[in-house]
Parts: C-alpha cells; structure tokens; sequence
C-alpha cells in the first residue's frame, strides 16, 4: 500500500520502474496500491490532482495496467476493492503461469490498484465548525481537545461507535465467534508466516575456500593487486554454486565492472526485462546482478530480499552510499528490536562494499571524496553495525567471507579498486581479521 505523498519522493518514484527487473519466471510478484486520498500533512498531493488521462498514462508509461476503485460509501467501496484484488491476482496468476509454461515473450505489463478515497474516511467530517474529512486536517489528530471539551468528547465516542464495536466484541472485550473464525491459524497468520520472517528460510552459503582465491604474498608490499577484482573471482564462485538455489545478489547503482566485480557476469547477467540493443553487455531476463542508478531503490530491493530469506551484497562508491543514510538508519533500528523477540529468526546480514573511497582518487577526485558513510554508521548501535577496512585483496577476502556467514548486522567495507599493496598472506590475513585490527 503506497500513500499519495509517498509516492512523490523520490525512493517510490524510482521504484515504479521496479517492473523492468521482474523475472516472472523465477521472482515472485507484487501488486501496488496506490491510495489517493488527496493531502499530505498540509498540502495536496501531486498524484491525487492530476487529471484521470495524466494519471493513467502516468501509470501505464510505468509498464502498469492499473485497476480504479473510488468511492465514499464503505461498503460498495469494500466491495469493489475486493473485485479489483481478485482480478488482480488473476492476472498476475495467469502472467506468471504464461512466462513458465511458455516462456517469456515480450515484457510483462503487470497489474495494480488505484484506490481513491476521502482523507479521513469515516472521521468526523466537522470539528469546531471547520470542514476535516477530505481536507488536509485530517493527516492531524482531528479532536485534539478530548480532556477538557466535552463537544470533543462526545465527537470521538460517536465515531468510535460507527463501528459497531458491540457486533465485534462480547462484554468481556473479546473478539466474537463469527470475528475469530476469519483469524487464520498456524504458519498461515500474518507473524508467523515465514515468509514475515525470513530467518525461518535463510540457509548457509555455499561460501569457496579463501585459498582458491588469494593473491600470493612471499614479502610484504612488494606486488600489487586490486583487491576488489580479487573478490570479483569469489563472487563469481558464489554465484555459481548458488545457480539453482537463487538466493544471492549483487546490486548496486550501475557499478558493478567500475567497482571491479565484473567475473561475476560469469555466473549471471544483469536482470533486465526491457528492451536490448546489440550492443549492451550481459543483460539477462534470469539475471542475479540489480543495476539502477537509484542507491534508495537498490537498498530497498535489498532489504526485502534479506528480510525474506536470502542474501547479498550492495556495492557502490562511498561518497554516493549517502543517499540511503535514513534507510539504513530503519534496517539498523529493526534489527536491534528483532533481536529482542524471540520468534524473530537472524537473517543474514546486510553488506555493503564501499569503493571509490576517500583515500584513492586516481581520477574522479574531489567529487567522490567523503567518508561520512563510516560516521554515520558507527554512532548506531553497536549490538548491530560493523565496520571493516581492508588493507590489501587477501584481507578483504577474509572480511567478504564473514560478513556473508554473519546474521543480524549491517556491515559496511571500505576497500579499494585500484592497484595497491599486498601486505598479508591468507593466513597471515585470517589472523589480523580474526584480531580486528593491526598495524
């Protein structure tokens, strides 16, 4: 469900093209409802103003077909929501059966709702003699004054009592039969789900051994290596061994070769489901590597592929991670009070590889010099956040290899592209990382 003001910032925005990454074959498949109810907190919203032709062109240049539901009246609104619901499951059923059985034709143009209603549907529609439902005062408390005035008072009881409470819940307070009989049971209800907690689904890695991949170091600084082209060859190997399981990728904002990772177009192209031209390079409609240049949209694909049993890896230039600063900030607060419940499973962690970084700037310079990622990260809560600074390839080796078996963190590697010192052995490596720091 995505809020008219919402979907104005720039995170949704870019996620309407999420649609040109959807495997129907292999992914599963989301449905957006996009909830028009007019305002924000004190303004109107862009979407629910637009004349119905812009809107619908809007969502349709997106790659949607999208399904209308307006309306006042709660229960023909119920009604048709539930009609558009089903269609739209239909639809998506009959999209993803076409693309398995017969393979994938030309892209999927999938479905979603518009539904528009009141701001503040059901709430008083005056306060005080000032207009409140389908106004902008609605986003606000619209009886704020319930302690001391009584026409206050008397307001929220009326509306409270709109909805019957006495149909749904006996004298005791509890729910009544014919309301607990539609409560799901078992694995089916919505926090028990494992697809809610993915934890219950995460398996291991098949993570190779470091040694089939370390550079060879007899004295140290005396060769050179890129330590991220190093870890690319490992990638690469993971993304191999997990072909068939489909639970590992790699995203980022179109860095992936420039970041040195690109062996791992070796294992699996670049998802895409648009259209090709001869001289693109490794677009794949299967693909496990997420390219967009939008950080927020590639943190969120992320987030909701960790948080729903699977794992991966963020790559991207430290001076533009930035843009995801209050996302990362939510992830880091979820996982502190998950660990705090005991039904909560450990996902695996979030990673993220940092490169283009402050003290190696062979030609971009100054405008992707700024480590404030790393200061950002550390003054949250230490139970969950993790960082690492590789020196040389044999120890980033080390550091990707446990931050992939980790569950529960967020951890962040500064490591370089360029061609610098080897200063550890793979032994000697394992050893420092193992300490945690070192000179």
């Amino acid at each position: 469900m995505i809020g008219d003001g919402e979907a104005e910032t720039g995170p949704l925005a870019a996620s309407w093209h999420s649609d040109k990454f959807l495997d129907p074959v292999h992914d599963g498949a989301v449905l957006p409802i996009l909830h028009l109810n007019g305002y924000k907190i004190a303004n109107p919203t862009v979407l629910s103003r637009l004349p119905q032709h812009e809107l619908d062109a809007l969502l349709r240049g997106y790659g949607h077909e999208p399904l209308y539901v307006t309306g006042d009246d709660p229960a023909t609104v119920h009604r048709a929501m539930a009609r558009a619901i089903d269609d739209a499951l239909d639809r998506i059923a009959l999209l993803q059966r076409t693309a398995r059985e017969e393979g994938i034709g030309e892209r999927a143009h999938w479905p979603m709702s518009v539904l528009r209603t009141p701001k503040g549907w059901t709430g008083p529609a005056e306060v005080d003699g000032v207009p409140v439902e389908g106004t902008w005062r609605a986003h606000q408390v619209p009886l704020a004054g319930v302690r001391e005035n009584p026409e206050h008072l008397r307001q929220l009881e009326a509306w409270l009592r709109s909805y019957r409470p006495e149909e749904l819940f006996d004298a005791d307070g509890r729910p009544v039969a014919d309301v607990l009989a539609c409560v799901p049971e078992g694995a089916r209800r919505l926090g028990a789900t494992a697809h809610a907690n993915g934890g219950l689904l995460v398996r291991e890695l098949p993570l190779p051994s470091l040694d089939r991949f370390a550079v060879p170091v007899d004295k140290p600084g005396t060769t050179l290596h890129e330590p991220t082209r190093v870890l690319g060859d490992f990638l690469e190997q993971v993304m191999k061994d997990t072909r068939s399981r489909r639970d590992f990728r790699v995203v980022g904002p179109d860095e992936t070769a420039s970041n040195r990772l690109q062996a791992v177009f070796d294992a699996s192209g670049k998802a895409w489901q648009a259209g090709t031209l001869p001289v693109d390079e490794h677009p794949d409609r299967h693909g496990r590597v997420m390219e967009i240049l939008s950080e927020h949209l590639c943190q969120g694909w992320l987030e909701g592929y960790l948080l729903t049993g699977r794992h991966g890896l963020f790559s991207c230039y430290e001076a533009f991670v930035h843009i995801v600063d209050s996302m990362v900030n939510q992830h880091i607060k979820w996982l502190k009070t998950s660990r705090e419940l005991p039904w909560r499973a450990p996902i695996a962690s979030l990673n993220y590889l940092l490169t283009s970084h402050v003290w190696r700037q062979d030609h971009n310079g100054f405008s992707h010099q700024d480590p404030g990622f790393v200061d950002h990260v550390l003054n949250k809560s230490p139970e969950v956040v993790r960082v690492y600074l590789p020196p040389d390839a044999n120890t980033l080796l080390s550091v990707a290899d446990h931050a992939l078996r980790s569950r529960d963190y967020v951890n962040v590697i500064v490591a370089g592209k360029q061609p610098c010192f080897d200063w550890l052995s793979m032994d000697a490596a394992r050893a420092h990382c193992a300490r945690g720091a070192g000179i």
